[in-house]
């Protein structure tokens, strides 16, 4: 019989004690360990098993993670770990993460208590705020005239031009737009912090820390505001999904 492949213990994130799994749900890795607590006082680790002789970072692995972690919120405060935090076994889960840093996971979980994450992210339409651009820029107006029928190498440096132009009027737009949004939200979350943008297009892109009890008030306004931006920009809602904006958990130290 082939030997079993060694293990150790990959970890999610922490959530209370009296948190409960659902029975069969299977973690990272390759093949994949079911989910299941470790418990140690008034606190859990949610862990699995991964193995040691395949490396973590698929694709699959990352959305594994994000996935459980986001399934836990919907019913507790979940203090979410950074990927590929792995430690021995289970006895070290207890002793070396939960026991050494009680103290500070009990803070987090505290301060997340009753309250959630969202991501606003909005999109421009392309064409959209390209008619937005050429209304407002005379120079990007007549460039763009000069490149009607023309050969691209010919033009090669009014087209890098044009596109410095609409990429530049695009970052200041962002600014703007993600500025009327904090406007909008103040007084409705707790924290927020605003992400890169993820594309070019990008006209906003925001996680919020709101109180579980006001997340309808959060869509109602992002309605209004979508509303506002009907025609200009996409808005979506994500979420709930596991703090990860608003904590800042190291992952203890690998074991495999």
């Amino acid at each position: 019989m082939a030997a079993q492949p060694e293990t150790v213990v990959y970890v999610y994130g922490i959530v209370p004690a009296d948190t409960d799994v659902e029975s069969g749900a299977t973690g990272v890795g390759d093949p994949p360990g079911e989910v299941r607590l470790v418990r140690r006082g008034d606190l859990a680790a949610l862990v699995s098993d991964v193995p040691t002789d395949k490396p973590l970072g698929r694709p699959e692995d990352l959305v594994t993670h994000e996935e459980l972690l986001d399934s836990a919120v919907q019913g507790v405060s979940v203090l979410p770990l950074r990927f590929g935090a792995v430690v021995t076994d289970d006895e070290a889960v207890a002793s070396e993460l939960l026991e050494a840093h009680h103290d500070e996971f009990s803070a987090a979980l505290e301060q997340l208590e009753g309250r959630t994450e969202y991501v606003i992210k909005g999109r421009y339409d392309e064409q959209a705020v390209l008619r937005e651009v050429l209304s407002g820029n005379k120079e990007a107006a007549a460039l763009r005239d000069q490149l009607k029928g023309k050969d691209d190498d010919a033009t090669r440096d009014e087209r890098i031009r044009l596109g410095e132009i609409i990429s530049e009027a695009v970052s200041v737009r962002r600014e703007r737009d993600t500025r009327t949004l904090g406007d909008a939200l103040e007084g409705q979350v707790e924290a927020s912090v605003v992400r890169e943008p993820t594309h070019e297009l990008d006209a906003v892109h925001t996680a919020v820390l709101v109180e579980t009890a006001k997340a309808a008030d959060l869509e109602r306004t992002l309605g209004k505001l979508a509303r506002d931006w009907d025609g200009l920009v996409q808005l979506q809602l994500i979420g709930p999904i596991a703090a990860y904006d608003f904590v800042g958990t190291a992952p203890p130290t690998s074991g495999g």
